[in-house]
């Protein structure tokens, strides 16, 4: 089984994923989530993209990760952004947290990497009588004849192993584990906007991916880096591209 450790592209993955886009937080304002004063936990926070828009929009945030050379390009991210959260290294199934500490406990584009049923109840100790689960994801779309379906196929090709391609942007499976685990009331929501990328930030993009530098050695993502290159001067000569993506997230009651 393949290895996954984001903490071997935290630069690339700080300089060059999207983070969830701002659009996001005023959406989950109408679940009375993320406002100013509440306390929220983002779990695998990674980079904090999460983390960081809830503490810009005035609420008191923890961001949580088991790798600190993330956390490190989080803090570095904060400043930059002018924005103020407290990171803890540590896993979302055993925090080593307070009981109901928290108003909201998040998890952006990392629930999958949970053990579900773990995290899940977790979440619910965490959280205080009625205070808010959310979890959400910001995926690319490999549409037909898009620079996505053409860099997944590539990925493929260097790394057979990875189970992620043909994503949707949706998650149903989510849902379960969030009934299973006790939580009511549960609201989805989605939307799809373009991100755009300039060839060489691409390039980052996908190398900041868990089918290539969170998994391939050095040599076979420079390998990888050099071929999707040349898959972009080929057959995608805009730059910078638009490039699809889907924003889609669960909100639930503890």
């Amino acid at each position: 089984m393949t290895t996954v450790d984001f903490g071997r592209t935290a630069a690339d993955y700080a300089r060059h994923r999207a983070g969830f886009p701002p659009s996001l937080l005023d959406r989950l304002a109408g679940y009375g989530v993320g406002g100013p004063g509440q306390t929220v936990l983002d779990l695998g926070t990674g980079t904090g993209s999460l983390a960081r828009l809830f503490a810009l929009g005035g609420a008191t945030v923890t961001g949580l990760d088991p790798a600190e050379p993330l956390l490190d390009q989080a803090r570095r991210l904060d400043r930059e952004a002018g924005a103020e959260v407290t990171y803890v290294v540590g896993a979302a199934e055993r925090t080593g947290l307070p009981d109901a500490t928290f108003d909201v406990v998040s998890a952006g584009q990392c629930w999958h990497w949970f053990r579900a049923a773990e995290a899940a109840a977790e979440a619910r100790r965490l959280l205080r009588p009625g205070g808010r689960m959310v979890i959400a994801h910001f995926d690319w779309l490999p549409l037909p004849g898009t620079v996505v379906e053409a860099t997944e196929r590539l990925i493929l090709a260097h790394n057979p192993a990875w189970s992620l391609s043909g994503g949707t942007g949706l998650h149903p499976r989510w849902l379960t584990d969030l009934r299973t685990a006790g939580f009511s009331d549960l609201e989805t929501f989605s939307y799809d906007i373009d991100v755009l990328y300039t060839h060489e930030d691409w390039v980052g993009r996908i190398r900041a991916s868990a089918g290539v530098a969170a998994s391939l050695p050095p040599p076979g993502v420079e390998h990888f880096s050099v071929a999707l290159r040349a898959e972009l001067a080929a057959g995608f000569r805009g730059d910078p591209l638009p490039v699809p993506h889907r924003v889609w997230a669960v909100v639930a009651t503890g």
